[in-house]
């Protein structure tokens, strides 16, 4: 196990620690600043599994799959959290659900073939989509965990709806990169 692949389950091992936390009641405001810690934890480990794998050489197929899967399902644990939260509607979510299992199963058929098919930049605009979405709504349940800025949380969340839209018509579009790409190695 390379250190790079170390640093990469650290999102698989906070993912359903998020989600707990994230369903104790909110009255317990001790949350919010775990809930931060994890989210933060979670994407920083992101950019340094990449760096150290780069570091030390260590850049591999099963990293290049693992990495992605991993931001995967600590994403989707996020959206999930925040659609039963009310934050995202769900059809959207389902959506996103959609887009992720598609890649997968395109990843699998490229694998057939002999071709590893790792994040493009479309998918990594995607991620960075799916951060701000997922910082945004953090944002707002924070301050409805918080009761903090009562008045002004309708307007947040109209915000990180627009936000979660746009992050959604990114991974589309990046679905549509990915459907290329495997197209043309048919």
């Amino acid at each position: 196990m390379t250190l790079a692949n170390k640093i990469t389950y650290i999102r698989i091992f906070l993912a359903p620690v998020f989600y707990i936390i994230f369903l104790l009641p909110a009255k317990e405001v001790w949350t919010v600043p775990v809930l931060w810690f994890i989210f933060v934890i979670s994407e920083l480990s992101d950019m340094f599994d990449g760096m150290a794998a780069r570091k030390q050489k260590e850049v591999s197929d099963i990293g290049k799959l693992f990495d992605p899967f991993a931001d995967t399902f600590m994403q989707l644990t996020c959206f999930f959290c925040f659609a039963v939260a009310g934050i995202f509607p769900s059809f959207l979510f389902l959506l996103v659900i959609y887009r992720e299992f598609s890649i997968l199963f395109i990843r699998n058929l490229m694998l057939k073939k002999g071709i590893t098919m790792g994040a493009r930049m479309s998918g990594k605009v995607k991620t960075v989509s799916y951060i701000i979405a997922i910082g945004a709504a953090l944002l707002v349940d924070s301050f409805q965990r918080l009761s903090l800025f009562e008045n002004l949380i309708p307007a947040f969340k109209i915000i990180t709806l627009i936000v979660f839209i746009v992050s959604v018509a990114i991974s589309v579009i990046s679905f549509i990169d990915y459907l290329i790409i495997y197209i043309k190695n048919q």
